[in-house]
């Protein structure tokens, strides 16, 4: 039986607090203040991964330390992820690291498509990627942005054919958009909470996007 959850039922779990599910999975990032910290953390969170034999994605920088979580043989995040995410927090605040769950988002870009079939090859060569299902490319490694290609029926014109999707945490959303309006963009469209979308000066098109809704 799957054991995945929706992002509610994570966001309900006991000690979660530190996180937030977006596109991916649900992330944590964790101030760690040193470099030495951040190693540390990583041991500790290796050392819960291999005990429960669910292993994150995990992201060192001088200053902090960003961990994703997503079970891959359902597709989505399960109870596992919820369990081990409880785990990390608790060694992170045990070694003092300060959770910024503010600062957590996730980024894709997306292709608007007559036929998926025929752009598809071209990016997953040029990029280097691995095809995710009929819509999507992902980095191997876990490091560049996700393509999601969508489908345009019918064909729409006067407007990019390729824009960025950004999701942030639920109660980043509005802030998110109201920091792009103020820097000269526009409001394209509103569907609240779920996504809004922007553009710049120019046109070019944002999707500022959360979880929210998407049950």
């Amino acid at each position: 039986m799957s054991d995945a959850i929706t992002p509610s039922a994570f966001d309900a779990s006991e000690g979660v607090g530190d996180w937030r599910v977006l596109f991916g999975g649900a992330t944590a990032n964790f101030e760690t203040g040193t470099f030495a910290t951040g190693v540390a953390l990583i041991g500790r969170i290796g050392e819960l991964a291999d005990a429960a034999n669910h292993h994150p994605d995990v992201d060192l920088r001088y200053g902090s330390v960003t961990v994703r979580l997503i079970s891959h043989d359902v597709g989505t995040i399960s109870r596992r992820d919820a369990d081990l995410a409880r785990q990390v927090s608790l060694a992170a605040a045990e070694l003092g690291a300060t959770a910024r769950p503010d600062t957590v988002q996730a980024v894709q870009f997306a292709i608007d498509a007559h036929v998926h079939a025929d752009v598809m090859p071209f990016w997953r060569a040029v990029l280097g990627y691995a095809a995710r299902g009929e819509e999507d490319l992902d980095d191997p490694l876990g490091r560049g942005p996700s393509i999601w290609f969508q489908q345009m029926d019918p064909p729409r014109t006067g407007r990019n054919r390729i824009h960025v999707d950004i999701c942030v945490p639920p109660d980043q959303g509005e802030s998110r958009v109201a920091a792009a309006l103020a820097a000269g963009g526009t409001l394209v469209s509103s569907h609240a909470p779920t996504w809004w979308t922007l553009a710049d000066a120019e046109g070019n098109e944002v999707d500022v996007a959360t979880m929210a809704g998407r049950e």
